[in-house]
């Protein structure tokens, strides 16, 4: 077996932390009360848990479904279906999901650009649509005979005309690289720090300050699909209070429920697959001492690659290992 790179901070799971994590999943075979899957994992398939799960109690629903590609996930497959047939699988399932959303609960469903027409299709029937949101995928492969695919789609919508949106809670700081001062010669809408001269906006629908995670990183596990943290960080602040429920029906390795806990939301997830459900735990259990979401600091998220004292501190403390 190849030696991994001296810098590589995959997470992965040992036999013993398997047997470990196994014994705290959880399934349903009756309807069950909140509690029973508040700050829980259950593995299971989906469509054999939405008819237990409790009604009105979930605040932010996100999903990250399979998208229209086949691709293997450890030892299952998805395959691409027909248009239609990708419609009525997402239909089967997010159809059920509305009873267990509050009236003012925000729903973000993720999709490439094959499968995004699908996902505004069905969601639209359901829920009222709020926006799409791009982000840039840095690491899109490239193409021979088709421009090279680095993006993903990301749709927003609501339950009801009432919902949080927590605007002032995902302002991005930008690197101003042509500070302007006003007539005393004082920095106009921008600030200077240690760090370099920064400009706090609004987050926009495009995200092109998002990394996704690589073998150096301390959130990377062996999941193939994996969300950043970063990414899951700004749609729980934005559309969430401390303290809320957030369901993630397609947890993969965890992402969602750990970044809910690092932001004192409450979480409750959903994976058919038990080794992806056991990284989610250790995960879980590592988030305990380690509160820390890269690009994110001071209250505010930071462009790709400017926080630098972040990056070199993280670098350190993998020398020191």
């Amino acid at each position: 077996m190849k030696k991994p790179a001296k810098l590589n901070r995959t997470i992965k799971l040992s036999k013993e932390e398997i047997k470990k994590y196994r014994s705290r999943l959880i399934s349903l075979c009756e309807p069950v009360k909140i509690n029973a899957v508040t700050n829980k994992i259950i593995n299971q398939d989906l469509l054999n848990a939405i008819d237990f799960l409790p009604e009105d109690f979930v605040d932010l629903l996100f999903i990250d479904p399979p998208y229209n590609l086949t691709k293997k996930f450890n030892e299952r497959f998805f395959k691409e279906m027909d248009l239609r047939d990708y419609e009525m699988w997402l239909d089967s399932w997010l159809s059920k999901l509305r009873k267990i959303l509050k009236r003012n609960s925000s729903i973000y469903i993720c999709g490439d650009w094959k499968s995004s027409s699908s996902i505004f299709k069905v969601g639209s029937k359901y829920f009222k649509v709020r926006n799409r949101i791009t982000w840039e995928r840095e690491k899109g492969r490239g193409a021979k005979s088709n421009w090279k695919n680095c993006t993903e789609d990301i749709w927003f919508f609501t339950n009801s005309n009432t919902y949080t949106f927590n605007v002032h809670d995902v302002k991005l700081r930008r690197k101003v690289i042509a500070p302007y001062t006003d007539e005393n010669k004082k920095p106009k809408d921008w600030k200077k720090n240690t760090k370099g001269n920064f400009r706090d906006t609004y987050s926009s629908n495009i995200w092109s300050d998002i990394s996704v995670p690589f073998w150096s990183m301390p959130e990377n596990t062996v999941h193939p699909t994996q969300k950043p943290e970063k990414l899951l960080a700004k749609i729980i602040l934005a559309s969430s209070k401390k303290g809320d429920v957030v369901f993630d029906p397609f947890l993969g390795s965890g992402t969602t429920a750990v970044v809910a806990k690092k932001l004192g939301r409450k979480f409750v997830g959903i994976e058919i697959d038990e080794e992806y459900c056991c990284l989610a735990l250790k995960r879980l259990e590592l988030a305990e001492n380690d509160k820390r979401i890269q690009g994110y600091e001071d209250g505010v998220f930071w462009e790709r690659n400017t926080l630098i004292d972040q990056v070199k501190n993280q670098k350190l403390k993998v020398k020191r290992r």
